[in-house]
């Protein structure tokens, strides 16, 4: 097979930059394995490195600084026949880090070339993870304030199933490439170079001084046999083959025919516990069964078990195009901090607006209709309120119906849940309201 080279766009790395010595050994490795180019995809990292998918005939892709993994899995997960060659320098490894140990972990099956030239070379020969504490570079002292990075121990201690360490001035270096891109699980081939335009300007750094580097270090040669497993795209592919049983989705048909179609807001102010999320749920269901079209909003702390709990609805027989509340029919008041959480909109309520209140919450002054309960007294429990205040509401056919309540928690619940919640609607009906 003839080089993958594009004649057309040259390397045009700086006179001795390592980085053209690695495109031909990647190029030369290509050739050897005799890759098809159609097959092949080379994804690039921003930076010098970032050139090579503009230097070979096959697919590219070139995306955003210290990503380049995460495109590359994407392909070759899409397409397991792809050869998926990921080229990176040391200022992506930094960047993209969190990548480099996700691929390490997941031992898809990906070449990954690390062109480690110890700075960021094009913006300026600032330091990077790799960069030698002693080394002089142009971010002035900062290097010296931490200690390098060892990508091989790293993607060893990760999980890699192929690591290998060697200079971009070797002669085995297309061989090493080459044995990478046949590894049938992640390969790491981390190459140390020069960069000519910048480090080697002010550090005495060679050919030969990269081999003692190199020499000094842990030998990575290859396969690595503690961290052999299977590949993650073959399992992935068998564990999805293996599940057979999927959950049923919920299917609502319409049963009923309000009088009143429009549409309708409802807002639900509670707190965390009083279970207003699974509230705001069945009465979407509720609008459904009614033919209506359903959306809601939540808002609740990143500790869910503490602070308020707001759930704000829509049922409309018209689409939904935005989820908040522009003037809610219904405003159920059940905890202070939920109420607290909404309280700007008691002064803007129009008096048609029922708000339903239990006792023990305050509300702002309101122009709208307000309705005391006092669930403590019929002995409903606080976690049972905002269901309580639904059977109200329900009952009342102010927003949902009855009968559209209890198709819904026959929907949303199995059969004894369905029972305890309809013991909870039957004490609200049993009281008289």
């Amino acid at each position: 097979m003839d080089s993958l080279l594009n004649k057309t766009r040259p390397l045009v790395y700086c006179p001795g930059c390592t980085h053209e010595r690695i495109a031909k050994g990647l190029d030369k490795a290509l050739i050897s394995l005799g890759l098809k180019p159609e097959k092949t995809v080379i994804v690039s990292d921003i930076g010098c490195s970032g050139l090579f998918d503009t230097f070979f005939h096959v697919h590219a892709l070139h995306g955003l600084h210290g990503r380049a993994l995460t495109y590359a899995a994407g392909l070759k997960l899409a397409d397991p026949e792809l050869n998926v060659i990921v080229t990176m320098g040391d200022g992506g490894l930094g960047i993209g880090g969190a990548h480099v140990l996700s691929a390490c972990r997941k031992n898809l099956d990906l070449t990954l070339i690390v062109l480690n030239n110890f700075n960021f070379g094009m913006t300026g020969g600032q330091y990077s993870v790799t960069t030698p504490s002693d080394a002089v570079v142009g971010s002035e002292f900062l290097n010296q304030a931490e200690n390098p990075m060892d990508i091989c121990e790293v993607a060893q201690s990760a999980g890699a199933t192929f690591i290998s360490r060697c200079s971009g001035h070797a002669d085995a270096l297309s061989n090493t490439i080459a044995d990478a891109i046949t590894h049938k699980g992640f390969a790491v081939v981390e190459t140390l170079g020069l960069c000519t335009g910048r480090y080697t300007k002010r550090n005495q750094l060679t050919p030969k001084a990269i081999d003692i580097m190199i020499g000094s270090m842990s030998q990575k040669t290859g396969v690595v046999p503690e961290n052999q497993r299977p590949e993650y795209g073959e399992q992935y592919r068998k564990f999805a083959a293996e599940k057979t049983q999927f959950p049923e989705p919920v299917r609502i048909e319409k049963q009923y025919d309000m009088a009143d179609a429009g549409r309708r807001e409802i807002l639900i102010l509670g707190s965390a516990g009083m279970r207003i999320v699974t509230a705001g749920d069945i009465v979407c269901y509720a609008g459904i069964a009614a033919g209506l079209n359903a959306s809601m909003k939540n808002d609740y702390n990143i500790t869910v078990l503490r602070g308020q709990s707001v759930s704000e609805l829509i049922l409309s027989p018209e689409k939904i195009g935005y989820a908040g509340l522009e003037s809610p029919a219904v405003i159920l008041a059940l905890s202070e901090e939920g109420v607290n959480r909404r309280a700007k909109v008691f002064e803007k309520l129009a008096p048609t607006t029922f708000v339903l209140k239990e006792k023990s919450v305050d509300i702002p002054a309101t122009g709208a209709q307000v309705f005391e309960v006092d669930f403590k007294y019929m002995g409903i429990k606080k976690a049972d309120w905002a269901l309580a205040a639904l059977g109200v509401i329900a009952h009342k056919e102010i927003g949902i119906s009855l009968d559209m309540l209890t198709l819904a928690l026959k929907t949303r619940y199995n059969e004894s849940l369905y029972e305890k919640s309809m013991v909870t609607v039957n004490k609200v009906l049993e009281s008289g309201i």
